[in-house]
């Protein structure tokens, strides 16, 4: 069964460009999100194997929405995009439970090799 990957980010274009390097590499399976609030409705409905889930964004934050998915499903696989001098909130993801994080501008090696680590 072809691994289902949301992604959820504000900005479209950085939707589109994550899809653009993951279809590259075999991937075919996507849902999106526009921001936190989405991402939970999303996950709850579809239960997709691997977020990819910015942390800046309106309605609800990327670690707000950690906590909420991680609290439906402990064993969500979550990888936090963050921008450069956001550690501290890196770090607070990873303690509630985020496997990884990608630091934007993405590089397309570091997307495929995460989220092949993660889900193969």
């Amino acid at each position: 069964m072809a691994s289902k990957i949301l992604i959820v980010d504000d900005a479209a274009f950085m939707r589109m460009m994550i899809k653009d390097t993951l279809k590259k590499n075999g991937y075919e399976n996507f849902l999106e999100a526009a921001d936190g609030e989405q991402a939970v409705q999303v996950y709850k409905a579809e239960k997709p194997d691997l977020v990819l889930l910015d942390i800046t964004m309106p309605n609800k934050n990327g670690i707000d929405a950690l906590k909420e998915i991680k609290e439906m499903d402990p064993d969500a696989k979550i990888v936090m995009c963050s921008a450069m001098g956001q550690e501290s909130m890196v770090v607070e993801a990873i303690r509630h439970g985020a496997k990884d994080f990608i630091v934007k501008p993405f590089k397309a090696e570091r997307i495929l090799k995460t989220v092949q680590s993660i889900i193969g």
